[in-house]
């Protein structure tokens, strides 16, 4: 395995273990988030690069789309919950309210 795929993984891992450890922040949630799909889309990059194959080369453009997508639905949902309740914690948030 190439070394660049080696920190793509290492780089995965750690806003995965970001993503688990700072819970408490919604923004930070986000953007350990967007560090996995920047991560993933980069390590897909690199790999249909290397299958010369030019079929290979809709999927990153799709992880991108839907990296985007989260990003404003993430973003959306940040602003909706900070003027709702004046911060960004997560444990606010109860998921059984209408």
């Amino acid at each position: 395995m190439p070394l660049i795929s080696l920190f793509l993984l290492l780089a995965f891992s750690i806003a995965l273990l970001g993503t688990l450890m700072f819970r408490t922040h919604l923004m930070s949630t986000l953007l350990c988030l967007e560090g996995m799909m920047l991560s993933i889309f980069v390590l897909s990059s690199i790999t249909s690069l290397n299958l010369h194959n030019i079929l290979s080369f809709i999927y990153p453009v799709v992880i991108l789309v839907f990296a985007a997508c989260e990003a404003a639905i993430g973003l959306a949902l940040l602003v909706m919950i900070s003027n709702s309740y004046g911060n960004d914690y997560v444990q606010n948030l109860n998921l059984l309210q209408c």
